[in-house]
């Protein structure tokens, strides 16, 4: 079997973390971060996101999901 790598496996949770935080699902945000072109940036934003809370990720994608708005 194969393994996801630990920044494959960190996306993953966050992305189920802040799905459950808007109180949606997470095929629906995955949607709206390939549309906003998210998922390059929150991937290289891994470094950080992973060493502090997690609600800072939320506050800046939310911040960058306004901007792209």
């Amino acid at each position: 079997m194969k393994h996801l790598s630990k920044q494959t496996d960190f996306f993953i949770f966050l992305l189920e973390k802040y799905a459950a935080f808007k109180s949606q699902s997470a095929s629906e945000v995955l949607m709206q971060w390939e549309e906003k072109g998210l998922i390059v940036y929150i991937n290289a934003m891994y470094e950080q996101y992973h060493t502090e809370r997690i609600e800072n990720a939320f506050e800046d994608i939310d911040n960058k999901l306004r901007i792209k708005t």
